[in-house]
């Protein structure tokens, strides 16, 4: 009985230690995802050891994009620029969109929560998921958080948990950025539109050149122009501006390589100091 008891145990042993070792192996060999989604926790924890240190938080938003463009506009936007950015830097990892957003006023509702389909959070609740998110990945090792916002409203909460936090860790190696020369980088998006003979009319604030083309080069299926009204200046009455019609995915390329060098520029500036 005792050689029978003692037969098993090595066997269970054994079992054990074959499936330690696929699971080492496992660990070892990164995943070709940089989101940390697609990734296990020996996967991450191998990762930042390794030297991927810096983490790309993006956030974005569902609103009311004119009647050409989906809801998730800044989402997918935001996302193919996180991945962009973090494959730029080479060391970097990304976490999964957050897609809530300040919007505004909600009761009387104002701005895009006047269309149906726009999701607002407060700015106290949308900084507390980013401190959360934020703390999360300190734990987890990493020491350079990347905030980046493509919704406008989000961009002073953001600035503003970021300098809480770095002052809360200033004794420590982990620093959050807030990655506003990403969203800056639109002045420089329609200053180009405009050498190219565009106006700040056909250009717009919402929804127009920008936005349309950017949304075309990262997710086509999330525009469709034929829903444009005929003119132009009926567009305000519809949750947009400018003229998207003039909007094209080799637009939307050259607009998004700007704002990716932008952040990137920003990232290797702040580790470097």
């Amino acid at each position: 009985m005792a050689g029978l008891i003692a037969t098993r145990v090595t066997r269970r042993a054994a079992a054990l230690g074959l499936v330690a070792a696929a699971m080492a192996g496992r660990a070892r060999a990164l995943p070709g995802s940089l989101d940390i989604a697609d990734m296990t926790w020996p996967e991450v924890r191998d990762a930042v050891a390794g030297g991927r240190r810096t983490v790309i938080v993006p956030s974005g938003g569902v609103e009311q994009n004119g009647p050409h463009m989906i809801l998730g506009k800044h989402d997918h936007i935001v996302r193919a620029g996180a991945l962009r950015v973090a494959q730029a830097l080479g060391d970097a990892l990304v976490v999964p969109v957050l897609p809530f957003a300040p919007q505004g006023r909600l009761d009387p509702p104002e701005g895009n929560l006047r269309f149906p389909g726009t999701l607002g959070v407060s700015e106290d609740a949308f900084a507390g998921m980013l401190e959360g998110i934020a703390r999360s990945l300190r734990a987890a090792g990493f020491r350079w958080i990347c905030l980046m916002a493509d919704n406008g409203p989000s961009q002073r909460p953001q600035e503003r948990l970021a300098a809480r936090l770095n002052a809360e860790w200033r004794r420590e190696a982990t620093r959050a950025i807030a990655l506003d020369r990403w969203y800056g980088a639109i002045a420089a998006q329609d200053a180009w539109l405009r050498a190219q003979g565009e106006t700040d009319a056909s250009i717009g604030t919402h929804a127009g050149i920008g936005d349309t083309s950017e949304l075309m080069a990262v997710h086509p299926p999330g525009v469709d122009l034929s829903r444009l009204p005929p003119r132009p200046a009926d567009l305000p009455a519809l949750g947009a501006t400018g003229d998207p019609a003039r909007s094209s995915a080799a637009r939307g390329e050259a607009m998004l390589a700007m704002r990716v060098e932008a952040a990137v520029a920003q990232i290797r500036a702040a580790r470097g100091g």
